[in-house]
């Protein structure tokens, strides 16, 4: 059993959970992930590793209420236990060696492009970050991004927050304007990482994508999380999560991600009706 030290809520959708996990938290990673169970019989989900403490042990994730595996999730607080807690899992981002980045986070993504900002800056890079989100409620993490960010632009889709707009406008005015990065990291949704890899292929800036695949066993065996790259089929648990965004196949990658929507409905309706019987 692998005990929650501490939950917070972010946003109302999004919380950020510490579990002791000192095996983990030992070897993790920028970039990789961890698979968790919330009890015995719950599903496997896999969640970026979003920080470590090596001396506490500890590894946090940041996770969005979307489905019924994170509303069973989200039922848990500090003091009780995850039943299984598997990592680090895949291969850990290419960092070294980069002396300017730009950071483009969207949504609950920014949860897994923190780490490579903070990694980056520690390591003295400069950091361009630009996060974007559909409206101020649903911001997380701008102080962080703050504070390892040598600039830093927020993005909200109806202007509510920071400036009104896409996260490729504000990339799209740096890159017009002469930055030249030796590399852009995005992480978000799939259609935001597409138009944020269509917009640095022009300027010929390299842009790592994280690819979030749905995943069942983190192997490579169960073949869920197949991505195209290249024309190659690759798997984002062991050959990524991080790939060449100029590569990836990703109108191939939105249209998997859309079989399941009907499934994962009904399991989450079936969730709320179990959650609002054990209340009452």
């Amino acid at each position: 059993m692998y005990p929650i030290i501490s939950k917070e809520q972010l946003n109302p959708t999004v919380a950020r959970m510490v579990i002791h996990a000192p095996l983990v938290a030992r070897k993790a990673q920028v970039g990789q992930f961890i698979i968790l169970r919330a009890g015995e019989r719950s599903k496997r989900m896999p969640f970026t590793v979003s920080d470590v403490d090596r001396e506490l042990g500890t590894v946090a994730i940041i996770y969005q209420v979307v489905g019924a595996g994170t509303m069973e999730l989200d039922q848990l607080q500090a003091g009780q236990s995850l039943h299984d807690f598997v990592g680090p899992l895949g291969t850990p981002s290419e960092l070294e060696g980069l002396k300017k980045v730009c950071i483009v986070g969207g949504g609950v993504g920014c949860a897994i492009a923190y780490p490579a900002a903070k990694a980056l800056h520690r390591m003295g890079a400069t950091v361009h970050s630009i996060i974007g989100f559909r409206s101020w409620d649903l911001v997380i993490l701008e102080e962080q991004f703050r504070q390892v960010s040598d600039r830093l632009r927020v993005m909200t889709d109806d202007g509510s927050h920071g400036e009104k707009g896409l996260v490729t406008n504000a990339l799209q005015e740096w890159l017009e304007a002469g930055e030249r990065y030796d590399q852009v990291i995005t992480i978000g949704p799939l259609a935001m990482m597409k138009f944020v890899a269509a917009t640095t292929r022009p300027f010929g800036v390299k842009t790592v994508v994280s690819m979030n695949s749905i995943m069942v066993d983190g192997t490579g065996m169960c073949g869920g999380c197949r991505v195209t790259v290249d024309g190659q089929t690759r798997f984002a648990c062991v050959d990524g999560p991080d790939f060449d965004g100029h590569l990836i196949n990703f109108d191939e990658a939105i249209a998997r991600s859309r079989m399941y929507l009907p499934f994962e409905q009904h399991a989450r309706e079936d969730a709320c009706r179990l959650f609002q019987k054990e209340i009452r």
